[in-house]
Formats: C-alpha cells, structure tokens, sequence
C-alpha cells in the first residue's frame, strides 16, 4: 500500500469536507463534543498519496474526577473503528491513525484509552497490540430486525412483562420538549451517580443529541410522570441505544422493558436492520441486566474491548492479569 499521511484535528472549523455516514466518527458528533464541557474531540483523518481522505477516526476525550476519594484525570473512548473508503485497506489504515493517537494522547494527561463496539471481534488485534493495548472480554447484544418482526423474537416472560406494563397504564412517547428531557437528564443523573464505573457527561452532549435528527429520546410515563427513558443514535441502518436510566421503584422492570420495546418497535417500523444495546457488562455467568435484555429476542456476541493505560508498569500488569 501506497504512502498513509495521517493528520489530527481538534478544532470544528479545521475538518475538511468529508462523507460520514456513521455518527459516532461524524463532523456532527465532533462539533457536539467540542461544545460540551469536560470533553475534546481528536478527528484522526488519513490520507492517501495522492490527497484523498481515505478513512477517519473520532477520539472524544474526558475529563474526570470525583471528590471522595479524590482523583482528576482524563479518558479517550472511541466507539467502533472509524470509518473508511472502500479502496484501502482498513487494518492497515487503522493502524496508522492509532499509532498517531496515542503518541498524540501520550503527550497529555491521558490516563487511558478505551475501544468498544468494534464491528468483529478480531478486527486490529495486531495493530492493537503493536501499541500496547491489552484485550478484556466483553458481553454485546444486538436485535436483528430485517428478518422477522421483533414481536416474534420475545421471551413469553417478556411478552407477559410488557402487556402487564400497559395494563399498569405505563405509555412510551418519543420526547420533544425540554422539560421532558431535564427531566429525564435527572433521573440519568441519579442512576448513573450509583454506578462505580458508568460515566455521565455534562447536560450538554444530550441538550444537542436531543436536537440532533438522528438521534432520539423515548420517555415512559407512570401517572403523567418520566420513570424511564433512554437516547438511541442512529447510524447507517442501525439503532444504537446508547444511554438507558429509570427510577429506582417497584415497577422498575416494567417501565424499562416499555422503553426499550417501544424503541425496538420504531426501529423496526423505520426500516433499520438491526439495534445494538452498547453496554450490556462483563460477560458474567449472571447478569439480571443482560439476561433482561436477551428476553427481547437478541443475540449475544463475545467480543473484546480494548484498553491501554498511559503508565507503562500499570499498563504491564493489567495486560498480565487480563492475558488470554
């Protein structure tokens, strides 16, 4: 293959024109992250020989930290591998715009690098490790929804589930006015809070998401009250739900599982393929949030997420103790 020149943009008003068809490595989504505070979009962009864009890569960089214990420190995640043109060789090329990343994220207080959401499993497992980048097992699910109606794919203890959801007075809406998204935007707030991992961005990534045409936010509603709700992005012909939160009551379950049928369905109506739940955990042998999205009719897929932590003795002995 022919000379890759790889270039990393920071700054909306210097990407050039250029075809994005998925939204998680489109100028859209950097433009949103540039506006959003505690974040930073990198846009690797390489180019062939001869000047043409041959394949980009959206890196979102956060800020973090927390009080109790005390700890500031930013994270690079990257969902999915980018995008390419159909004349290169994507692996090559994905290599070449990784290696210039972390060199790029290596230069600042990076503490790590996160990859998820790849289209296959072994995709870049060379090049992934070529730069120090260590593999966990990791759980997905997805719902194909261009080869039967979805109705036909639930569990009988799901079926059971939704009709007892209506039956409670439980309705799903898409959302369109603010109030129905700070509304929501509290209870994400509150149900991430108590998750040790989970991250929640500032208020601003969702004020834009929730205005953007391709994403959208379904509301569940318990007496005229939001008790669930969750953002799905769309990209290409699939549904990504990507952020999902509910309040904590008896009727936990139901309300989510309203919420997450009714985004099934307008998937399905609308002609996408397949929708993609982008969390589901560590593939555990017991997992109530996964075995309560398989009831949906979906497939789990083993698969790898990839990390690379910037302090090399860190980065050797988590690369040891999560060794294949």
């Amino acid at each position: 293959m022919n000379k890759v020149n790889i270039a990393i943009i920071t700054k909306s008003e210097e990407l050039p024109r250029m075809q994005c068809r998925n939204f998680f490595h489109s100028c859209d989504l950097f433009r949103i992250i540039e506006n959003t505070p505690g974040q930073k979009p990198y846009m690797a962009i390489a180019y062939n020989d001869r000047g043409d864009i041959i394949g980009h890569m959206l890196v979102m960089l956060r800020r973090r930290g927390s009080l109790i214990p005390p700890y500031l420190f930013t994270q690079a995640r990257i969902y999915g591998e980018g995008e390419y043109s159909t004349e290169c060789d994507r692996e090559t090329v994905f290599g070449c715009m990784l290696q210039k990343m972390v060199r790029r994220l290596r230069m600042g207080t990076c503490l790590y690098i996160e990859f998820s959401d790849l289209s296959t499993k072994m995709f870049g497992y060379a090049k992934f490790r070529e730069n120090g980048f260590f593999p966990v097992h990791w759980m997905e699910i997805h719902n194909s929804l261009h080869s039967m109606n979805p109705a036909r794919r639930l569990t009988t203890r799901m079926r059971k589930l939704i009709i007892r959801a209506r039956k409670s007075g439980l309705s799903t809406k898409i959302a369109k006015t603010n109030k129905e998204y700070n509304d929501f935007f509290k209870i994400l707030k509150n149900y991430v809070t108590l998750k040790i991992r989970r991250f929640i961005p500032d208020s601003k990534l969702f004020t834009d998401l929730f205005h953007n045409s391709q994403c959208n936010l379904f509301t569940t509603y318990d007496d005229n009250k939001i008790t669930s709700g969750c953002f799905c992005v769309y990209s290409e012909d699939n549904c990504y739900l990507w952020y999902m939160a509910s309040k904590r009551n008896l009727h936990k379950r139901r309300a989510n599982a309203m919420t997450v049928w009714t985004a099934i369905k307008h998937a399905y109506d609308n002609k996408y393929r397949h929708i993609y739940f982008m969390d589901v955990g560590l593939p555990f042998k017991k997992n109530r949030f996964r075995e309560f999205i398989l009831d949906f009719g979906g497939k789990p897929v083993g698969t790898f997420r990839w990390f690379r932590c910037s302090f090399k003795w860190i980065n050797n002995i988590l690369s040891w103790l999560y060794r294949e």
